[in-house]
């Protein structure tokens, strides 16, 4: 990691943020362990760390041995953040208009390092079998959303981003990367990104990205569909062009559209 390099980068902040970023919704108990095996780091650092994180409240302790789950002050620490994003309230109404349309959802998502975050959903309806929540992640370069910020966002961060993927799982960037000239072509020409096999083959994804950061975010609205609800071509078609208005009509009411 270049920071090592830099003499005000605080290693151990940071090595405690990358122990709160081992757990997902599919492994919501870990044990040290298993923070070891994730990190990198030795046992003796993590249970230090784990010690620590655990006074503060970051961490619920469960057992003997423990396992952790994320406690109630990841939450807390998550509000201020979600309540100052003042797009989340403009396009809401939007967005459940498009997901009453294709009888789905629409989300919106930023980047976090080296994934796309669900931070709002608009659902159809309560039963929908694909249910993404605020902050479950996406594949930076294999998803729609990845995509389209990766074809939206400067050059100079495009850069960045890749080579941080090239270096965390050479093979995913090998197997992917050959897609994003053809995203890219596709937002100059579309406006939205499509994927019809890259990230789950039981699903079509589709991505339009604001014209330029909100708020130093770039956002991006989201799609996806069960590939069984019809043709690819025809479900981009008539999907698409939705998320493009909708993206367009967001910047409009957040005075974005100037200049553009």
């Amino acid at each position: 990691m270049p920071e090592r390099h830099d003499p005000d980068f605080a290693t151990t902040l940071a090595h405690g943020i990358d122990i709160l970023a081992c757990f997902s919704a599919e492994r919501p108990l870990l044990a040290n362990k298993d923070f070891a095996l994730r990190t990198g780091l030795s046992r003796s650092a993590v249970a230090r760390l784990t010690h620590t994180l655990v006074q503060l409240g970051y961490l619920q302790a469960i057992g003997k041995p423990p396992r952790y789950r994320l406690g109630a002050a990841v939450l807390a620490l998550s509000h201020p953040l979600l309540a100052s994003m003042h797009i989340r309230q403009v396009a809401r109404p939007l967005m459940k208009m498009v997901a009453n349309h294709i009888r789905g959802a629409v989300s919106l998502v930023v980047r976090d390092r080296l994934q796309m975050v669900y931070v709002d959903t608009a659902r159809s309806n309560e039963a929908l079998q694909t249910r993404p929540d605020i902050g479950a992640a996406l594949p930076l370069l294999s998803s729609a959303a990845g995509k389209a910020w990766l074809a939206r966002t400067s050059d100079a961060d495009r850069a960045a981003v890749l080579n941080q993927l090239k270096l965390a799982d050479p093979g995913h960037y090998a197997a992917h990367i050959g897609t994003l000239p053809a995203a890219r072509r596709d937002l100059e020409r579309k406006g939205y990104c499509g994927n019809n096999v890259q990230w789950r083959p039981d699903a079509y994804g589709f991505a339009a990205p604001l014209c330029r950061p909100y708020q130093s975010l770039l956002y991006v609205f989201n799609c996806g569909v069960p590939s069984s609800d019809g043709p690819y071509r025809e479900r981009a078609a008539d999907i698409g062009p939705r998320l493009v208005a909708l993206a367009r009509e967001v910047e409009r009411m957040l005075g974005m559209r100037d200049g553009v």
